[in-house]
């Protein structure tokens, strides 16, 4: 018979999840495993709302099994270590990011790429190794394995280092492995949301020279004005377009909407390199011929593994790059969902869990 989720694990544990497609979100009670050797258990103070999470709770990528409790950009303070977990103590300031579990054997994971290990586990809507689901952070508290806890600088305040647990790294992932970290290049960036302003932030402190390219011409002056961008283009401006074609050496492309990516590949260089972090829900179409008589790149790139978020949230604390956040109660969360499908967040909602969840239980 199987065991409701609140009788899976002894330690009670309340959050908010949805429990079917309407993606509404409702107080739920369920429980944490116990604080094993190696893990790290801490009190979930903030958390990020990724637009996966929208995916995930409206089951628009197909693989969601409710009920679901989601969030995977959580940042909270040590309460319990295992016996054997040295990188961490009682009272230490901490997050995870999406990943709290892989097999640590594949070459994958042998070379700090946890993120592509095909037996990893997702913060969220993950089978355990138990059996159980693994349920995220819009939930009073966390338990993980210390190998995936990130450690979040004391100059970096709790509720900005949240959104950079995904949002941060899955920008500075890609800039970082495909050479677009290096200063002087142009790079484009496609999307002016949650992670297209957070890559402006990063490839500016990096010295890139940076054009944000999005459908919305009112987003020009936040994005060269309040943001720095050194340009700005409007992808629906054919005129624009075309008087930007082939200027430039790499594009980060954060839209998780179905939209024309032939364009984009026409304002990169020769050798130029367009990678993909959203993720639409349906394909995309693309002829192949600009890609081979320019020798360009089209490469996808899905957030990092624990070294490299451990490098980009010490980066973001050295550089001083947070993300621009509103800070949200629980109970606001259903209405965040909404603005957040009509694109109406500047630019990362994070629900303060410390001081609004309240257990009903």
């Amino acid at each position: 018979m199987e065991k409701l989720a609140e009788q899976e694990h002894p330690v009670k544990a309340f959050g908010w999840a949805a429990t079917d497609s309407s993606g509404i979100l409702s107080p739920f009670n369920f429980s944490r495993r116990a604080t094993g050797e190696k893990d790290v258990s801490f009190k979930v103070l903030y958390c990020g709302i990724c637009h996966s999470d929208l995916h995930m709770v409206k089951n628009e990528w197909g693989n969601t099994t409710y009920p679901i409790v989601p969030g995977h950009e959580i940042a909270g303070i040590v309460t319990e270590v295992g016996s054997k977990v040295q990188k961490f103590k009682v009272g230490d300031r901490v997050g995870v990011g999406c990943l709290v579990g892989s097999c640590h054997s594949c070459e994958n994971c042998s070379n700090n790429l946890e993120n592509y290990c095909l037996k990893k586990k997702f913060t969220y809507g993950s089978k355990s190794y138990d059996g159980t689901t693994t349920y995220g952070g819009y939930s009073d508290i966390m338990v993980a394995d210390e190998h995936f806890v990130i450690r979040i600088p004391d100059n970096i305040p709790l509720e900005v280092a949240a959104p950079l647990l995904c949002a941060g790294i899955t920008v500075y992932s890609p800039m970082r492995y495909y050479g677009l970290d290096k200063p002087g290049l142009n790079v484009g960036v496609v999307g002016l949301g949650g992670l297209g302003h957070v890559a402006v932030k990063f490839l500016k402190s990096l010295g890139a020279k940076v054009t944000v390219i999005s459908t919305s011409p009112n987003k020009m002056k936040e994005a060269t004005e309040n943001l720095g961008a050194d340009s700005f283009l409007v992808s629906r401006d054919q005129d624009q377009m075309q008087a930007a074609m082939g200027t430039m050496d790499g594009i980060i492309d954060t839209v998780s909407a179905v939209h024309p990516i032939l364009s984009l590949v026409g304002l990169l260089k020769a050798h130029g390199k367009l990678v993909m972090i959203g993720m639409p829900e349906k394909p995309l179409e693309l002829s192949v011929i600009p890609l081979v008589i320019g020798r360009k790149t089209l490469a996808g790139s899905m957030i990092g593994g624990i070294k490299e978020t451990q490098e980009m949230i010490d980066f973001s604390a050295e550089h001083k790059i947070t993300p621009d956040i509103e800070v949200i109660p629980i109970d606001y969360v259903n209405t965040a969902m909404d603005r957040l499908h009509k694109g109406d967040v500047k630019y990362r909602f994070v629900i303060d869990i410390g001081n609004t969840i309240k257990s009903s239980s």
